[in-house]
């Protein structure tokens, strides 16, 4: 009997390949080196096949994107389904898990970075077509601090900025070539200790003026939508 199930199965290993003989050239030359046509010959396809699952690299860097943002979600959820955690060790959680993922991404990291003084390119960090990206990936930062005691307005700011601390680190992370990465782990570890302990005194009534006056920059500047959007904060507009 014929299996309608089987040619989808096919095309999304034929997907699959390609995306991973792509990320495999990425991480060992960068995404600069490797051409469509390097991809399709590695992968043991025709170009034409290769172009027809993904237009371009910045489309698999676009699904590359998409897989680091799913897999550091479902990995933040499963650490954060431990009882008795501190806020601090939730933070850390978030933190140390996307640096677990991207351990072996020295090199793909390197040129999207580059990307990010390009606001019309596709894989700008902080550019319109990442949105969908960021909105995941401040989404993923909420969920530290969904069991915290946290004044609104900061609980309405503070997923965009601990997104925006982790590009911080992700940059330094590049050019970090300690031993798995010992400094920037570091650095994660003792800036969180020190945000944590700063926190409990931002949420005092006495600096609420100031808390309300940094939420309204924020909107502002577009970094969080209006109290009540109902949407996620997307980065900048």
């Amino acid at each position: 009997m014929f299996n309608k199930g089987k040619p989808q199965s096919r095309s999304l290993a034929t997907r699959a390949a390609i995306f991973q003989t792509a990320l495999s050239l990425f991480r060992r030359d960068g995404p600069d080196a490797a051409t469509m046509r390097d991809i399709a010959r590695e992968a043991n396809i025709a170009l034409g096949a290769a172009y027809y699952y993904f237009s371009s690299k910045e489309a698999i860097l676009q699904a590359y994107y998409d897989q680091v943002q799913e897999l550091h979600h479902a990995c933040v959820r499963e650490a954060l389904a431990q009882p008795g955690l501190t806020f601090a060790e939730r933070l850390k959680a978030v933190f140390h898990s996307k640096l677990d993922l991207l351990r072996d991404d020295h090199r793909i990291l390197g040129a999207l970075f580059r990307y990010a003084g390009e606001p019309g390119h596709p894989l700008a960090a902080f550019g319109p077509a990442t949105r969908k990206h960021r909105e995941r990936a401040i989404a993923t930062f909420a969920l530290a601090l969904q069991d915290e005691k946290l004044p609104d307005e900061i609980r309405a700011i503070l997923p965009t900025l601990l997104w925006s601390a982790h590009m911080g680190v992700l940059l330094y992370f590049i050019y970090d070539e300690s031993p798995e990465h010992a400094r920037t782990r570091k650095l994660v570890d003792g800036a969180i200790s020190l945000f944590t302990s700063l926190l409990s005194l931002v949420s005092l009534p006495l600096i609420k003026p100031f808390r309300g006056r940094l939420a309204n920059l924020l909107r502002e500047a577009g970094f969080v939508p209006p109290p009540h959007s109902g949407s996620l904060p997307g980065g900048l507009r």
